[in-house]
C-alpha cells in the first residue's frame, strides 16, 4: 500500500471562524489506527476526531457543502469539538486494501460515478475568500476543488453507501488529476496487473464517469504524469530529510511508485486502445 496521507498542525485561531460546534467530548475515544501519516484519530461514538491544521476550516466548508447538495460520499461535517479537533461522521463499513469486491468491472463504474458526482457537485462550490488548502502536490490545473487522495485506503464500503475519507488534502484541481490517482489506486496500475485487466477496469472508470473520446485520452497521458508526482513528492522528501516522506521513501513507496510509473508508460498505448474502444 502506498497511502500519502498528510499530517497536522494545529490553529485554534482559524475554528473560530466556524460557527458549528459540537461541544465536550464525553464518550471514551477509541483510537483509529492503520494509516500511514494520519496520526491522532479518534472514535467518539459516531463520530470521528482528527487533529486541525490551518486547513482544516476550509475542509469543514467544502464537505458542508457536499452534504447540504446531497453527495453521499462524503462523510458528515460537524465543526470542532472543544479540543480544536475536527468533527466528522463515522461511517461504519469495510476499508478493501487491495481493493477486491465480487464484480470488479461494476465496481470500477462505482468509482467513476462517485468522482463524477462529487465533482459535480464541487463545480457547484464557491470556496470563502480566506480559505486555506493543504496543497502537498500541485495539481495540473485547479478548476474546482477536488479530493486528491481518493483511493481504496480512503473509500468506506457497506451496503447503502460508499464513503470517501480523510478530506486533509482537499485542494483546487482538476477532473481528471482526481481521476487518474483514483485509478492508479483502485485498479491497480501496477506490474502485478495484467495490460488487459488494466485496460479494462480504466475503461470502466471512465465509463462510470462519462468520459468523453477527448476526455478519455487526455486521462491515459495524464496517468505516468500523476504517478511521477507521487514519486518525485517521496523523493525530494527523502533527500532533504523532511518527513513523512523521508521514512515513506525509505520503507519502499519511492520505489513502488516509480515502478508504476514506468509501467503505465511502457503499457501507454494498450491502456489508450483499451479506454477509448470501451465507448
Amino acid at each position: 500500500m502506498r497511502r500519502p496521507a498528510f499530517g497536522p498542525a494545529s490553529d485554534a485561531a482559524q475554528h473560530r471562524r466556524i460557527a458549528v460546534s459540537v461541544g465536550a467530548v464525553t464518550d471514551r475515544e477509541v483510537p483509529l489506527l492503520g494509516g500511514y501519516v494520519s496520526l491522532g484519530l479518534v472514535r467518539v461514538g459516531d463520530t470521528v476526531r482528527r487533529p486541525s491544521g490551518p486547513w482544516s476550516p476550509s475542509v469543514h466548508h467544502f464537505l458542508s457543502h457536499l452534504n447540504s447538495v446531497g453527495y453521499e460520499g462524503a462523510p458528515k461535517s460537524f465543526g470542532f469539538d472543544e479540543q480544536g479537533r475536527h468533527v466528522v461522521e463515522y461511517v461504519q463499513g469495510d476499508v478493501s486494501l487491495p481493493f477486491q469486491v465480487p464484480d470488479l468491472n461494476s465496481a470500477m463504474r462505482r468509482v467513476g460515478k462517485l468522482l463524477r458526482d462529487l465533482h459535480d457537485a464541487s463545480a457547484e462550490y464557491v470556496p470563502p475568500d480566506d480559505a486555506v488548502w493543504n496543497i502537498v502536490i500541485p495539481a495540473d490545473r485547479c478548476d474546482l476543488i477536488v479530493h486528491h487522495d481518493a483511493a481504496p485506503w480512503n473509500l468506506v464500503l457497506n451496503a447503502d453507501r460508499w464513503v470517501l475519507i480523510d478530506w486533509d488534502t482537499t485542494a483546487p484541481g482538476s477532473r481528471l488529476w482526481d481521476l487518474a490517482y483514483a485509478a492508479h489506486g483502485f485498479i491497480p496500475l501496477a506490474p502485478n496487473t495484467s495490460p488487459s485487466a488494466a485496460g479494462r477496469l480504466l475503461a470502466a472508470i471512465a465509463d462510470g464517469y462519462g468520459l468523453t473520446d477527448e476526455q478519455r485520452a487526455e486521462l491515459s497521458a495524464l496517468l505516468a504524469p500523476r504517478i511521477w508526482s507521487m514519486y518525485r513528492l517521496l523523493a525530494d522528501g527523502h533527500s532533504n530529510s523532511v518527513e513523512p516522506w523521508a521514512r515513506l521513501w525509505s520503507e519502499g513507496h519511492g520505489e513502488a511508485w516509480r515502478s508504476d510509473a514506468e509501467y503505465v508508460e511502457q503499457h501507454h498505448r494498450p491502456l489508450l486502445a483499451a479506454i477509448l474502444n470501451s465507448v
